[in-house]
């Protein structure tokens, strides 16, 4: 009898199926793609197995670029799922600038979330990430099983008088340059391409002298360029953080005021910074004493990327926190 061409070739199919070199253990592949959140398309990379961990960068403005590689080891452990917020990295940016809020990321993490049919999720935010991280929990913490604040801030009064002790503690020389930088206005000046972000003395000065030993401690990154710090999204930034330099936070984000809500939450907290953080290791322990139950864990030697100044602490903080059962 003569086989029909298309049972031989099913026949086949399924041998290969068969015979096919499963992939290694130590292989992560990338899965990428975006999630259309109500007309705004949100960029995620997700890699490793186990229980879904959603990272959620800084900035505000930035990507989850520089976090990489420093947090791929939790792929071991978990489903790592980077985000880059809207307006940020490889995600949609806006006409309209007001539509940069916390709110509207919270909902964005939220369709990710259903989209992808994550199920109840880690989540961990950095930085400004921290803030959205926070916001999230309070709107959707029946979906959070552990909430990781790092290096973060909950109180945007707070973060302006720790910015005010940075600058207090300056060298005059250092001080003087920037707020004179400051006072002849940071945005509109230059060549055309400059006029939309800060000048180049300015980054140096704020981003580079001033924040560096704040970003830093023991093991500085040797690739640190205050220029590239200006690859970001300087529309969003200048809606959230605000216009007029980075020791001042007086864009829409002086509404984070956290401090009477975050009683509310129920739900696993770890809270980690640096011992030389630019977000003052004193919030933290105010952010502890709101949370309630929360754990605070202060790395020694290290600034606010303290996954870089510590990693092995801080992945292993990390770990062991989300083994935990809820």
């Amino acid at each position: 009898m003569m086989r029909s061409p298309i049972l031989a070739l099913l026949v086949i199919a399924s041998t290969l199926a068969c015979t096919r070199t499963p992939v290694p253990t130590n292989v992560y592949p990338v899965e990428e793609g975006f999630v259309d959140a109500g007309g705004v398309f949100i960029y995620y990379r997700a890699l490793g197995v186990g229980e879904p961990l959603v990272v959620l960068h800084g900035g505000p403005g930035a990507s989850h670029d520089y976090l990489l590689p420093y947090l791929i080891p939790l792929a071991k452990t978990n489903r790592l799922v980077f985000i880059d917020e809207r307006g940020s990295g490889r995600s949609t940016k806006l006409e309209d600038p007001s539509g940069y809020t916390v709110e509207n990321m919270a909902d964005d993490v939220e369709a990710v979330r259903q989209s992808l049919h994550l199920g109840t999720i880690s989540v961990l935010g950095h930085s400004y990430g921290g803030v959205l991280a926070q916001a999230y929990a309070l709107k959707h913490q029946e979906q959070v099983s552990h909430l990781i604040l790092a290096s973060t801030f909950h109180s945007t009064r707070q973060l302006n008088e720790a910015f005010q002790r940075m600058l207090a503690a300056m060298p005059p020389e250092l001080r003087g340059r920037i707020e004179a930088l400051e006072k002849a206005g940071l945005f509109g000046g230059g060549k055309d391409f400059e006029k939309n972000r800060y000048p180049a003395p300015y980054m140096t000065a704020a981003w580079g002298e001033g924040y560096f030993p704040y970003l830093y401690r023991r093991r500085p990154d040797a690739n640190f360029d205050p220029a590239s710090s200006g690859q970001m999204s300087w529309d969003l930034y200048r809606e959230m953080w605000g216009s007029h330099g980075e020791f001042v936070v007086d864009g829409n984000l002086a509404s984070v005021e956290y401090a009477e809500r975050l009683g509310s939450l129920h739900v696993p907290t770890l809270i980690t910074v640096g011992d030389h953080d630019e977000c003052d290791p004193e919030i933290a322990r105010d952010m502890q004493r709101c949370i309630p139950g929360s754990k605070l864990v202060v790395f020694s030697e290290s600034g606010h990327m303290t996954f870089v100044d510590q990693p092995t602490l801080f992945l292993d903080a990390v770990t062991d926190f989300v083994r935990t059962r809820r």
